[in-house]
């Protein structure tokens, strides 16, 4: 691998230059050509990062959380956890500085005529003020009243629910969706317990959780555009003969460049980066290999900052001696996906659900002529996110459950797929052209990319 003591000046002046940054505030959709360069954005420093994280998460719990109680019917909404066995609602309902429950967390959402909601902590802390601690009235238990001797955070559930009295509880239980489920069993025994005669008001109702997840607000998008920035421009140097010298780097090699380089940068990944070539006479080569003039390369690269995932596939190619440029077949393979990305996009309309979605852009590529496969997902709080999915690999006709939710306006999708050519310049031989990059639905429904997307390889000279 080639040195990089040109990108460790260039570090050190994006941390020098972090300590100024402010958070950003929301902006219009932006349209960057394909022939804009990516730059690396830096990231505030640790205090101005939870500073607006803060303030993402208090405008959440504000806006969409009434909506969605409204919504469903839903009176209480009460999560129970204890620490290391978190309710995957848990990140997205806790302050930036909060890093595990805390012994036994009880967190409670009640709706108010007024359309706000109450929202009061059982243990776990206020979480920046964003809960209201809430403390017994009455007499601690006792032995001889036979009460929950030994746990009154029980006892104050069961006060609490009382003095509300709420038609409907929900609680976090459902077969299909990880993210509405995160009652553990242990944890829902004694819960249910405590319930007593409230346990009949219980009701599932999985979308509460899955779309206040699901919800991206406004504020958050500058941030995760510059974010997206920031991949680009890694990917852009990983795949350079910054990074690669062919015959010499491996595709191991590129891989922990990846992750090392984030790492210097402030971010995290959340799998280990993907680095594989394809190669006339030798198809597709996923392990460790060196690589060569006129390989195809491909990454499958997800990163973690602020709390917010990106999962990005990008192309590059080596090029041989005398050539400038991929082959002709490599080009038209990779305009073919760039096609089947803009006709997921016009199909993905709110309201729709994911297997109609995907069923319809699939007829519209055949008619195209254009041979692929479509398995998009939701991203955000995390990487596999919670919404719809249109299609998986091996889903092609639906997929049960997941392929039925339905598409909402204010959501983010990484789009990912694949298109198969042959390739006149390989003798025929096949190339998948993968691809996977973050687009979103604005609050009307309307769809734009991140950043942008890959219209070209990145090359290696």
């Amino acid at each position: 691998m080639k040195p990089v003591t040109a990108l460790t000046t260039l570090v050190l002046t994006f941390v020098v230059t972090a300590l100024a940054v402010t958070p950003v505030q929301a902006q219009p959709p932006l349209q960057v050509p394909e022939s804009a360069p990516a730059h690396v954005q830096p990231l505030p420093t640790l205090r101005d990062q939870a500073t607006e994280q803060q303030a993402w998460l208090e405008a959440r719990v504000e806006s969409v959380l009434p909506t969605l109680m409204r919504e469903y019917n839903v009176d209480m909404w009460v999560l129970s956890m204890r620490e290391y066995a978190e309710d995957p609602v848990f990140w997205s309902i806790t302050a930036p500085t909060t890093f595990a429950a805390r012994r036994r967390s009880i967190y409670v959402f009640t709706l108010q005529p007024d359309d706000t909601v109450e929202r009061l902590a059982l243990g776990g802390g206020d979480q920046g003020g964003v809960f209201e601690a809430y403390r017994s009235t009455r007499p601690a238990p006792t032995q001889e009243t036979g009460e929950l001797v030994g746990d009154e955070q029980w006892q104050l559930l069961r006060e609490l629910i009382e003095d509300r009295d709420p038609d409907s509880i929900a609680l976090n239980i459902d077969p299909n969706w990880a993210f509405s489920d995160g009652l553990h069993a242990g944890e829902r025994e004694v819960l249910e317990e405590a319930l007593g005669p409230y346990l009949d008001r219980v009701v599932r109702e999985p979308r509460l959780a899955m779309n206040y997840i699901a919800l991206r607000i406004p504020e958050m998008m500058p941030r995760y555009r510059m974010i997206m920035e920031t991949v680009h421009a890694v990917i852009s140097e990983a795949f350079s003969s910054v990074v690669i010298t062919p015959g010499e780097t491996t595709t191991d090699d590129v891989r922990w460049w990846l992750r090392q380089r984030v790492q210097g940068l402030g971010y995290q990944v959340w799998f280990q980066p993907s680095v594989d070539v394809t190669r006339q006479g030798s198809g597709r080569i996923s392990g460790d290999t060196v690589i060569q003039p006129g390989d195809l390369l491909w990454t499958d690269f997800g990163v973690v900052a602020m709390n917010l995932h990106t999962d990005t596939q990008h192309l590059g190619y080596v090029l041989k001696p005398g050539e400038t440029e991929a082959p002709a077949g490599l080009q038209a393979c990779l305009a073919d996906s760039n096609r089947m990305q803009e006709l997921l996009l016009e199909e993905m309309e709110p309201g729709r659900t994911g297997n109609d979605i995907l069923a319809s852009t699939l007829a519209r590529i055949s008619a195209e002529g254009i041979t692929g496969t479509v398995y998009t997902h939701p991203i955000g709080d995390h990487g596999h996110g919670a919404g719809p999915l249109i299609g998986r690999w091996d889903g092609q006709d639906g997929v049960p459950v997941r392929g039925d939710a339905v598409l909402l306006p204010s959501t983010w999708h990484s789009i990912e797929l694949q298109a198969t050519r042959a390739i006149p310049e390989w003798d025929g031989e096949e190339a998948n052209c993968r691809q996977e990059e973050e687009a979103y639905l604005d609050a009307e429904g309307e769809r734009h990319w991140v950043f942008k997307r890959q219209e070209a390889f990145h090359l290696v000279w």
